[in-house]
């Protein structure tokens, strides 16, 4: 599979997970992929069990990608996740085997006020 084509897969998977499609936001997987989330010390394995989790959730999201840089079997997205209108900066790392996922690590940072030490050597940026 060459690298446009993976590299459209994790679009697919972002504009189906902003759309709520949970059946087109996993065809990504491979049947026994894995998803850590590092903060909270969860691994969840198999596609059907990822689904599942992001289906039980309570929350409405949102999904805007920033940035999908990548190649080969290796991409990393960086998007903002909003639950419940409250924005989360995420980075998203997905590997990739015979054109599925089968491993990814998803990193959440919530926003947080800059520093008064390093203001004088700032600027702040606008957007989310």
């Amino acid at each position: 599979m060459d690298g446009a084509t993976i590299r459209a897969s994790p679009q697919r998977h972002w504009d189906a997970s902003d759309a709520g499609d949970f059946t087109a936001e996993h065809d990504i997987y491979r049947d026994d992929a894995v998803l850590d989330y590092p903060e909270s010390r969860e691994r969840i394995r198999g596609r059907r069990n990822i689904q599942e989790s992001r289906f039980v959730q309570p929350n409405k999201k949102r999904f805007a990608v920033r940035s999908m840089i990548g190649s080969g079997d290796l991409w990393v997205t960086e998007f903002v996740l909003t639950y419940d209108g409250i924005p989360t900066y995420a980075v998203s790392i997905m590997e990739f085997r015979d054109g599925l996922v089968a491993h990814e690590t998803q990193y959440f940072a919530d926003r947080f006020e800059p520093s008064p030490s390093r203001a004088h050597l700032v600027e702040l940026v606008g957007g989310s």
